[in-house]
């Protein structure tokens, strides 16, 4: 039987592989890739995923300069669509639209030292414009409203260029949100325009839709956050750990299905991310489409909770199908323990190939754990090939790997640890105290990073006890360990280009699923030489009593950091000591008449 197993994945390795042969030899058929992906997409949703890949790579343009490049593709793929033999068609679509940027009038005078990626070819030149790609463009400035009858009156008369100006707007913004996700934006956006506009106060009707597509923005935001981390961990850690992942998640969130299928789901969402992350959003979105639309045939099998999304329009199918709830696990499930632990045949199964062996565990491990990190599971699974690549090297194996249950049980205690006790903090004691807590634990970790920086991921921190901490209990580890991974991650990405210090360096070269233990255990920095000191670092003043109450608690906050990194050995009653004659010193001097004299007496 076990034998059967492996040999059905190593089919099924194949199948999945062979996702991207069929795509080749469909476009073969096809001869020309634009005519194809024309005809796979309605025209308007053609021009609108075109303009999302010109709007995230030429942030700057106006719409009307880039609606002329949407039409020269557009032309180009109607006439390869009448003859596949044409000049030109038979280039892959991600070189059509570089060659339309690289034509670009005066692309040095806006874009500087980014023209001089047309100089080099295919694929180099693409992830060259994508390292032009501007994250928070502050050079774009913020959105203003029409009024409400110059909206209706648009959308009623050019409601193509409408919402054509709509992605445009959001896709400048977020250069790399995928296209799915802000088509999904533009169908919410047209949705309140058709509410609001029949009604007889369309200005009213639409603050309160503002309201709600502000809260829209703001999960596209997170969305594309997400995405970016994804994309970050296939490209820099490889596609193992990225199914890894995915398989771990989609076990977890779809136990009933059979494990065939889903290793083909994983194989598929791989193949899709890498059009995704390469920017190829016309790809990107005819196939991630396709991939969505294949999960509804198999609804049945899948999980019968996302019957409700694939009634949708297509558009809205792949948020709803986010966040979908997990189904529910099949009943009695018989322990893994037999099967993995007491077996004294496990070496046999292990050896002929160890990564089929290990992806059944993961499988098998996460449909029954839906309550914890898919991090986790990565790194018990990582514990359990350890065991395994020892223990199959020795005379009794089954010996060896007898404890497995015993040494697993580690890594689940500290995840659990943590999550109990950050979230006790955050539930007890609130966000202010909770923040303070962060940026103290954080400035002895890391003083080197600028006071700014760590005030920053101390916030963010901060946002992931507020999301996560008020969740079920079974969601908090999941919840926290995935954005706490994000925030690691970026830290990491700034520790490439300006080293913090040896421990973080060491934490950033971990395996991706033990980065977090690692920052978690992370100590005091003893290396770390403060600098000399600077009286400006500690400037009080009458600010600190008139400034608005957040510019009032940033300063507070800074000044507590400023402190960590005089004295890193600082311990908590000392800081408690002197945070309390700071609160007593700003009630008294601010009651003052002459506040900047107290404060120097003081």
């Amino acid at each position: 039987m076990k034998w059967l197993t492996l040999i059905s994945f190593i089919f099924l390795l194949s199948s999945a592989r062979s996702r991207n042969l069929q795509r080749i030899a469909r476009d073969a058929d096809h001869k020309s890739p634009i005519a194809h992906r024309f005809k796979d997409m309605s025209e308007e949703t053609f021009k609108a995923v075109t303009m999302i890949t010109f709007a995230q790579y030429l942030q700057r343009c106006s719409y009307e300069g880039l609606s002329k490049l949407v039409k020269d593709v557009v032309d180009l793929a109607q006439k390869c669509v009448a003859n596949e033999d044409a000049p030109e068609c038979s280039k892959p679509l991600p070189s059509i639209v570089l060659d339309e940027i690289c034509q670009v009038d005066k692309l040095r005078d806006s874009y500087g030292d980014m023209a001089d990626c047309c100089g080099k070819a295919d694929p180099e030149r693409n992830q060259c414009f994508l390292s032009f790609k501007v994250h928070q463009p502050d050079f774009i400035p913020p959105y203003q409203r029409p009024a409400a009858d110059v909206i209706c009156n648009e959308y009623k008369d050019h409601r193509v260029q409408l919402l054509g100006n709509f992605v445009y707007t959001v896709a400048r913004r977020n250069p790399f949100l995928h296209a799915p996700a802000i088509l999904g934006l533009a169908s919410e956006y047209e949705k309140a325009l058709q509410s609001c506009c029949p009604e007889s106060d369309v200005g009213a009707c639409l603050d309160a839709k503002v309201q709600q597509i502000f809260v829209i923005k703001e999960k596209a935001k997170k969305i594309d956050v997400k995405q970016q981390h994804a994309c970050r961990v296939l490209e820099k850690y490889g596609e193992r750990t990225f199914q890894a992942q995915k398989l771990a998640r989609m076990s977890q969130k779809y136990p009933k299905a059979p494990f065939a299928e889903l290793v083909k789901m994983v194989h598929d969402v791989k193949d899709v991310y890498r059009e995704c992350c390469s920017g190829d959003m016309v790809e990107c979105m005819d196939d991630w489409t396709e991939l969505i639309t294949s999960l509804c045939a198999k609804q049945d099998v899948f999980s019968s909770k996302i019957k409700p999304c694939c009634e949708l329009p297509v558009v809205e199918r792949t948020k709803c199908i986010m966040k979908a709830d997990f189904d529910d696990k099949p009943d009695n499930l018989p322990s893994l323990v037999e099967k993995y632990v007491q077996d004294k045949e496990v070496c046999k199964s292990y050896e002929p190939d160890h990564d089929a062996f290990l992806s059944e565990f993961v499988y098998e491990y996460s449909r029954r754990h839906p309550e914890f990190s898919t991090e986790l599971i990565m790194r018990i699974t990582k514990g359990y090939e350890t065991l395994l690549n020892k223990c199959c090297k020795t005379d009794n194996p089954a010996e060896c790997y007898g404890n497995a249950v015993e040494e697993l049980s580690k890594h689940i205690k500290e995840n659990e640890d943590v999550v109990k006790t950050n979230c006790d903090l955050f539930n007890a004691h609130g966000e202010a105290e909770f923040l303070k807590g962060i940026l103290v634990r954080y400035t002895k970790k890391m003083p080197q990073v600028s006071t700014d920086t760590l005030l920053e991921i101390g916030k963010k921190m901060t946002a992931v006890g507020k999301e996560c901490c008020n969740l079920p209990e079974e969601k908090r580890m999941s919840c926290s360990e995935h954005y706490l991974n994000i925030i690691i991650e970026d830290m990491c990405k700034r520790q490439e280009s300006t080293p913090i210090n040896d421990q973080v360096a060491q934490c950033c070269n971990e395996l991706y699923s033990y980065k977090r233990p690692c920052f978690t255990a992370m100590g005091v920095d003893t290396k770390y030489v403060p600098p000399p000191f600077d009286p400006m670092m500690f400037n009080f003043d009458d600010k600190m009593c008139s400034a608005p109450p957040e510019e009032r608690e940033a300063g507070q906050l800074k000044l507590l950091v400023n402190l960590i990194k005089r004295k890193p050995q600082m311990t908590e009653e000392q800081l408690k000591t002197i945070a309390g004659g700071f609160t007593a010193m700003m009630d008294k001097c601010c009651k003052q008449s002459d506040i900047d004299s107290c404060l120097g007496e003081e």
